[in-house]
């Protein structure tokens, strides 16, 4: 029988205590994991996994639409916007509906997209380096076609400033912040944090951080090849709704309709708080753009060194 890679998520205690229980230390194996001489440890711990899962093969394509550079120095850079468009399908093993629509995860990413390359063909004036819009497919069955093309890419990601991605947007109405599940690991927080204040508003970090927000979306797959990436979540504190609404709204959508057929387009929707957060991510992409620098991993961030090595073979950071 071949290997099967299980993939899965402990907590921070868990995984110190099992480091422990092998004779390793976690502050010590995360400090030397983030140089170029790491090597993966072994641990002497073993763990028994039952599987049941049903194999499929499928054809799908990622869409991509690019938007040329007006400096010719800088047209062969870019900044890359994505959002998946794939859902579940359907189910015929469900009573009355069958159909994963998916409207919030992720066609409202994917809507977002489309509406994010209109407006960098009407600004003015227009972006020094190239912009890249893709729709990415078979994220669900796990991010297979983003690692598909960070890969093999159509354009070079050491070339690349930047990937903004869009999963899921915020239908409940305009907020005072913005979440950042980026775990502030590069500069693009700290444009995230300026250009929100700039806005009237306040980035907020990750406030649930042991869900593995920052690896289990697309931009992950282009991370881990060292490219710098933004990912944000609606807001929480709601303008003129109670203090707990926000979570309220998000708690019962995670119960109810995420992963779920009634993942459907609600009339009931106020989607100012869509138009709020995507206009700040067109202006971080624009300054991205714009910008007289590539954007940088923080020291300590466990895909820097990659990000560096890549980017000096080919162009300064410094543009």
């Amino acid at each position: 029988m071949d290997a099967v890679e299980a993939r899965s998520w402990i907590t921070l205690d868990a995984a110190k205590k099992l480091l422990a229980d092998c004779g390793q230390d976690f502050d010590a194996l995360k400090k030397s994991a983030i140089t170029k001489e790491f090597r993966p440890v072994t641990l002497n711990a073993k763990d028994n996994i039952d599987i049941k899962q049903q194999l499929r093969a499928f054809k799908s394509h990622n869409v991509i639409g690019k938007l040329d550079g007006s400096d010719p120095k800088l047209q062969d850079e870019y900044v890359i916007y994505t959002a998946h468009w794939d859902h579940l399908g359907c189910n015929p093993e469900l009573q009355g509906d069958q159909i994963f629509n998916g409207a919030i995860d992720n066609a409202s990413g994917v809507a977002s997209l489309i509406q994010l390359a209109a407006a960098f063909t009407k600004v003015n004036p227009p972006t020094k380096c190239s912009d890249l819009f893709m729709a990415t497919t078979a994220e669900e069955a796990g991010l297979l076609v983003a690692k598909f093309y960070a890969e093999h890419p159509l354009y070079p990601l050491e070339k690349t400033l930047a990937d903004i991605n869009i999963d899921t947007v915020n239908p409940w109405g305009k907020t005072r912040d913005i979440e950042n599940l980026s775990d502030n690991n590069s500069t693009l927080d700290d444009l995230l944090a300026a250009t929100a204040k700039r806005n009237g508003r306040v980035m907020t970090p990750n406030s649930q951080p042991e869900k593995g927000g920052s690896y289990r979306a697309d931009h992950s797959e282009f991370s881990k090849r060292g490219l710098p990436a933004l990912y944000t979540a609606g807001g929480k504190d709601f303008i003129g709704k109670p203090v707990d609404f926000g979570q309220q709204k998000k708690d019962d959508y995670t119960a109810h309709h995420y992963d779920r057929v009634s993942d459907e387009i609600d009339p009931s929707w106020d989607l100012s708080g869509v138009v709020q957060d995507i206009q700040l991510l067109f202006e971080i992409g624009y300054q991205v753009a714009n910008g007289d620098k590539f954007p940088e991993w923080k020291p300590g961030a466990e895909f820097k060194v990659k990000r560096d090595c890549n980017v000096q073979k080919v162009v300064p950071i410094d543009r």
